[in-house]
């Protein structure tokens, strides 16, 4: 049975992320929706595994706007519904997220926002909490996995019973955890609803908008009252002088500093569930009798500048300590945490946690990331790289969101810029009208990327006749969030278990991109043949052009041997195309210049067979 079916009761084993996907299950959730991102993508992936059984909707979208549209749908039409993004996934899914507070939900809606503090997997570590704020939409965050699948049921009946969207925020180290996790009782789904017509409710226009802002601004008020009484928000030991606020994460980190080191009789500790908005009246409470006050959260200061505005206008005078103490940038630690103990309340408390670290560090062998052995993509880019050499033709490289990015990495360094998922196609359509026309612009897209955020900017560059060259790593999924099937796999995409594929070439042309080429990389004298001429094509005729990559990844689908790869050291010239230039992990300089096969590594896709000028590697048959 799956992890997530186990019954009422059970001790088990879970990922954070599984914890709220089972918090679904026992809210009895009917739809689901998702666009894959570390550290959110397991919620919808553990939801899609079990959909079929329990009866419920689940999607993987196109991206996050539309995810988060499709779950709204669902919300308004009385069926509890989940969506889930990583933290720059929800800036996608902003234009929707701030309309929907103003018009509200009629079940259950739950917007998961996995936020990814020291940027393990993203370009950036934005706060989603600022969000709530923002939108007038209250926000929740747990401290442990545990809490995460029991907040998670309790927002479902929060958003109820005041109508209004919520957010769950998690971070990396609650969503990406292992810890036991107690279930609860899990609720049969409603799947099908009803949509009552209501325009001067649902239609946001100016002349209905105005009464909707005035309604969200008094259910508000509401919610800041309500969440005083919000049983994830508590007080240990109340009355002291001395006061830690710590929310989410936060408080786990707080309780285990100060319960290892005897010290949790020394300060009061409000932990919070309820980020934004914070619980007014128990803060005021707490802090009448207080002196110091240190916050701690990770992320931004977003707790703390609403403390500090309570505290300016109730005109306290208390030294409040938080960011100034605490490092602001990355994730929250024991360390970091005893560091700002120290200087906030003068309170010595050793932790050896980042001597440790840095002891591990200095014995760990150095792993920069690299493209995985046999990776099409290397070979693309080999190809392009020589093809731009021999045209003697310079290129800004406009990159994007993938693990193709790692082509920023020596030898090829072919990315000049990344900023967000679909960039890569906007910037090449300001860079191809600004740059000189000796300068070449090639933009560099993935193909789940392509259909998240590519579509639009490509229309752009043929109705603007934006002259740059477009090439789409086509690896058939979504490889870098754990192989996630988009429009153009060859899995479907929805419990409907219905598969639609929608080729990227299609599209291509049906924007109006006359020069549309597919090729597989692996075959690098085609390829490089095919850039030459889309590349003259693009330059000469001043037009957008698309080149599609195409070839399974070898993690998804490893390619059918031909043989065993081997290489021929009497024929070897020691030229170090293939390990340094071609730059394959699985092909080593094992000393004296000659070229070696690294077996263990090696998954003989015979790629680099046409690197070798000699013809030094070969593919023996076995």
């Amino acid at each position: 049975m799956h992890k997530l079916l186990l019954p009422e009761g059970t001790k088990v084993l879970m990922l954070g992320n599984e914890a709220i996907a089972r918090g679904a299950l026992e809210s009895g959730v009917g739809f689901a929706s998702a666009y894959p991102g570390t550290p959110s993508s397991e919620i919808v992936e553990s939801l899609l595994e079990v959909a079929k059984e329990v009866g419920m909707y689940v999607e993987w979208s196109v991206n996050e706007k539309v995810a988060y549209e499709a779950a709204y749908a669902a919300a308004l039409s009385g069926v509890r519904s989940l969506v889930a993004m990583k933290h720059v996934g929800l800036n996608v899914a902003s234009d929707p997220l701030m309309t929907s507070a103003y018009i509200g939900v009629e079940a259950g809606f739950v917007v998961v926002t996995a936020d990814d503090p020291n940027m393990h997997s993203s370009q950036n570590e934005q706060d989603n909490r600022w969000y709530g704020l923002h939108a007038y939409i209250p926000v929740f965050e747990p401290s442990t996995p545990q809490e995460a699948k029991d907040l998670t049921v309790f927002l479902y009946g929060f958003s109820e019973k005041h109508k209004h969207p919520v957010i769950l925020r998690s971070v990396t180290r609650i969503s990406h955890t292992h810890s036991v996790v107690t279930l609860g009782k899990m609720v049969k789904p409603k799947t099908k609803g009803f949509f009552v017509k209501n325009p001067r409710e649902r239609v946001a226009v100016p002349q209905y908008a105005r009464e909707m802002k005035r309604k969200l601004l008094a259910k508000w008020r509401n919610i800041c009252d309500d969440v005083v009484k919000n049983p994830f928000n508590r007080v240990i030991n109340s009355g002291m002088e001395n006061i830690i606020i710590a929310s989410g994460i936060g408080f786990s980190y707080v309780y285990e500093l100060l319960k290892t080191h005897n010290l949790l009789d020394k300060f009061t500790i409000i932990k919070l569930s309820s980020a934004v908005p914070i619980p007014r009246e128990t803060i005021l409470r707490e802090l009448d009798n207080a002196e110091k006050v240190l916050i701690v959260e990770e992320g931004d200061p977003v707790v703390e500048y609403q403390v500090k505005a309570i505290v300016a206008e109730e005109k306290m005078g208390l030294e409040i300590y938080g960011k100034n103490v605490i490092e602001p940038m990355g994730e929250l630690s024991l360390s970091k945490i005893a560091e700002g103990v120290k200087k906030a309340f003068n309170i010595e408390v050793r932790t050896s946690s980042q001597d440790v670290q840095k002891d591990v560090l200095k014995e760990i062998p150095s792993r920069p990331p690299t493209l995985c052995p046999g990776c099409p993509y290397r070979s693309l880019y080999y190809a392009l790289k020589l093809t731009l050499a021999k045209l003697k033709v310079k290129a800004v490289f406009s990159g994007d969101i993938g693990c193709y990015t790692l082509g920023v990495n020596k030898p090829f360094e072919m990315h000049d810029t990344v900023v967000d998922m679909g960039a890569s196609i906007g910037l090449a359509n300001g860079f191809s009208h600004v740059l000189d026309e000796k300068t070449l612009t090639i933009a560099f897209i993935g193909d789940s990327t392509f259909y998240h955020a590519g579509i639009p900017p490509l229309l752009n560059a043929v109705v603007n006749n934006a002259p740059f060259l477009t090439v789409v790593f086509d690896n058939e999924t979504t490889a870098m969030t754990g192989f996630q099937p988009h429009p153009g796999s060859d899995k479907p995409t929805s419990s409907l278990n219905v598969n639609v594929r929608v080729p990227i070439e299609n599209i291509a042309k049906a924007l109006g991109i006359t020069e549309t080429c597919v090729v597989d990389p692996y075959n690098i004298g085609e390829t490089r043949a095919t850039l030459e001429r889309l590349i003259k094509y693009v330059i000469n005729e001043r037009k957008p052009a698309v080149l599609i990559a195409r070839r399974p990844c070898v993690l998804y689908k490893p390619p059918s041997k031909r043989g065993i790869v081997v290489i021929e050291e009497a024929e070897c010239i020691k030229c170090r195309l293939c390990y340094d230039f071609f730059s394959c992990p699985a092909i080593v300089n094992r000393g004296d210049g000659v070229a070696e096969i690294v077996r263990s590594l090696c998954i003989d896709c015979g790629a680099c067979v046409e690197v070798c000028p000699t013809r030094a590697i070969k593919v023996v048959r076995k």
